[in-house]
């Protein structure tokens, strides 16, 4: 109740406009002390949500692994549809071949959403797969076999990924993987430090490169593995035990670069060099930088043609 000597106007004896609000609220509902239940749901919000940022990440991957499965029990059926949560595009799908082998390099978000979404419109859209060079640590875990048949994953050598390669397949690497992934962050910055391997299986294999990033890709999904504590860990065990958070339903735009046509004459540092500015092109004109989670929201309500 306000008291006799308060009111909700202005003046020395006026109460505090929120308080004031909650009274106004309380005589229209007929309800009595709705303060302490805002309170009470305010506090239970401050808890819970920092909660959900963390567990979220990890509730993602384990339905995109669900999905997998889904896919390969029912991989002859055209069951995919669009990646509504993040409104994924594909630009430059034209530059993947119809048929033929091709080294796809991409930029290593802290969650590969992106790639996945990707796999997913080269099956629509070519009636193609595409094979993806994953990090040692996963083949290690309990029961992903299966997992990693389905994604078509494979952890190398050299020879392997250039005999794939020679039998007309589609390859994709990412020259950062985890290091990039837990690195990187939203400055955007591309972490492959002298790798040079995957320009030499381009070049045994004879094939072209097509450089390609996905724009938002670190606003979805944020990682904390650049603080110290976390980089040490990965130094010293090779396994990825920063947190992430996030899951945010940003617009995600995959951006597909012009192909780096196979040069018998080249080098693999060249070649290696060369598709890393091809890369940073693509990251220079598509993204903000630093990237803002805010404003990737924001683009899911701006309209631009959509190519595929």
């Amino acid at each position: 109740m306000i008291g006799k000597n308060q009111t909700c106007g202005t003046g020395q004896d006026s109460m505090p406009y929120m308080t004031c609000l909650v009274h106004i609220l309380e005589g229209w509902f007929g309800v009595e002390q709705l303060e302490d239940y805002l309170n009470f749901a305010n506090y239970l919000l401050w808890v819970f949500t920092p909660l959900i940022l963390l567990i979220l990440p990890y509730f993602t991957i384990f339905l995109l692994y669900l999905t997998i499965i889904f896919l390969h029990i029912y991989k002859r059926k055209n069951v995919l549809r669009e990646a509504v949560w993040h409104g994924y595009e594909v630009h430059g799908m034209e530059k993947i071949p119809e048929e033929g082998p091709a080294l796809i390099i991409f930029y290593h978000g802290a969650i590969p959403i992106d790639f996945y979404y990707f796999m997913a419109k080269i099956f629509i859209h070519k009636g193609r797969t595409c094979r993806v060079v994953a990090d040692h640590f996963v083949f290690k875990i309990p029961g992903f076999s299966l997992l990693l048949d389905v994604f078509c994953a494979l952890h190398g050598p050299r020879k392997k990924c250039v005999e794939i390669l020679r039998s007309g397949h589609l390859l994709a690497i990412s020259p950062g993987g985890v290091r990039e992934a837990l690195l990187s962050d939203e400055t955007y910055n591309i972490v492959w430090g002298n790798r040079k391997g995957f320009a030499q299986v381009a070049i045994d294999a004879k094939v072209p490169i097509i450089p390609m990033f996905t724009q938002n890709i670190r606003e979805g999904f944020r990682s904390l593995g650049g603080t110290r504590l976390f980089r040490w860990l990965y130094e010293k065990f090779r396994y990825p035990f920063a947190p992430m958070y996030g899951g945010f339903p940003v617009k995600l735009r995959t951006y597909l670069g012009d192909p780096i046509p196979y040069d018998p004459k080249i080098t693999a540092e060249e070649l290696a060099e060369k598709t890393k500015d091809a890369v940073q092109a693509l990251i220079d004109k598509h993204q903000r930088i630093p990237g803002n989670i805010m404003s990737a929201l924001l683009e899911r309500f701006h309209k631009k043609q959509k190519i595929n």
